[in-house]
């Protein structure tokens, strides 16, 4: 693929993933949502001589027109764009289909009618739901424990779809939990970080028990890079995983003792999620990865978690870490 198009590439993923094609020498589009401020998201801060070489188109995903019409002239798409906080799908769940279903369908169906020669489409590790058996491969059933699993669920299969009906050449991508620089408060790990990074005495928290396998945002964009530079992942659905796992509690304590050991964990009750939809255990298999790519993890734990505290030092002004983003 010479041309590619980033979907979501404002976001936390899509914006380290389109700089790191640039990087390797792409030509990028970066379809980003459309707004009156001229705001680039994440890209807005990407360095100038990567930006420049960014082709930058404003949209929304919602949109079959806008889609079709960015999609042109490009040989790829990697498709990120997605609704993923959890707690507001509880009360938004309309807002998740249009985004997260149709939205996929409208990239599906551009892709179909412009004969787009590859198509990766980005899964998430909540469409497996609680582990009912580790490491969670490929094989493992689906659980639509929120309206976003059971969303991002129905966008995999709808992508499978027009693999196994119109012989597509799609690859649907599983990245498991990933974190990073520029990764939103309303996921656990950021929330920690700048909380201890304000001066809070007190982190406050949901569910302490539940464990999660942890991509450094930089492994997850290698592997989609990897992924899509294999022809043998045409058709298949991939994970991308550390094949780890250590729990909310342990990550907190972690990050606790590397910025202000005195600190404590209270239990914050609108942070719970409703007991049938906590994902209690995510460990993944990157057996699959690992056999098709040449893909490997690169950062432990520690690592990726002594790099996002770095980064969010120096950018603490961009979070609001007395509110509980949804």
């Amino acid at each position: 693929m010479k041309k590619v198009m980033v979907t979501g590439a404002d976001g936390f993923i899509g914006s380290h993933l389109a700089e790191t094609l640039v990087s390797e020498g792409y030509r990028v589009k970066a379809f980003v949502y459309y707004n009156s401020f001229n705001s680039l998201g994440w890209l807005d801060t990407s360095p100038k001589e990567i930006l420049d070489e960014i082709e930058v188109f404003s949209g929304d995903i919602r949109d079959p027109n806008g889609v079709r019409q960015a999609m042109k002239g490009v040989d790829g798409v990697f498709h990120l764009a997605a609704l993923i906080a959890i707690p507001f799908s509880y009360h938004s769940p309309d807002s998740y289909v249009d985004t997260n279903i149709k939205g996929t369908l409208n990239v599906l169906q551009a892709a179909r009618d412009l004969g787009t020669a590859r198509l990766l489409i980005t899964s998430t590790s909540e469409v497996y739901g609680t582990a009912q058996y580790v490491p969670i491969d490929e094989k493992h059933p689906y659980q639509g424990q929120s309206p976003y699993s059971a969303t991002k669920i129905g966008a995999d299969r709808l992508a499978e779809s027009f693999y196994r009906s119109f012989g597509l050449p799609i690859t649907i991508v599983r990245p498991f939990n990933t974190y990073g620089p520029r990764q939103s408060a309303r996921a656990v790990l950021p929330t920690i970080i700048t909380q201890l990074l304000s001066g809070k005495e007190e982190i406050k928290l949901g569910a302490l028990t539940p464990t999660r396998d942890f991509n450094y945002v930089k492994d997850t964009v290698d592997g989609f890079i990897a992924i899509a530079g294999a022809q043998n992942t045409v058709g298949e659905e991939i994970n991308i995983a550390t094949q780890t796992e250590i729990s909310i509690g342990d990550a907190a304590r972690e990050i606790i003792r590397l910025i202000n050991p005195g600190a404590g964990i209270v239990c914050d009750e609108q942070r719970l999620r409703p007991e049938k939809s906590e994902v209690n255990r995510l460990l993944g298999s990157n057996e699959k990865i690992r056999e098709l790519t040449r893909w490997r993890p690169r950062y432990t734990f520690s690592q990726g978690i002594a790099e996002t505290i770095e980064w969010m030092k120096e950018n603490l002004d961009r979070y609001k870490a007395d509110i509980y983003n949804i």
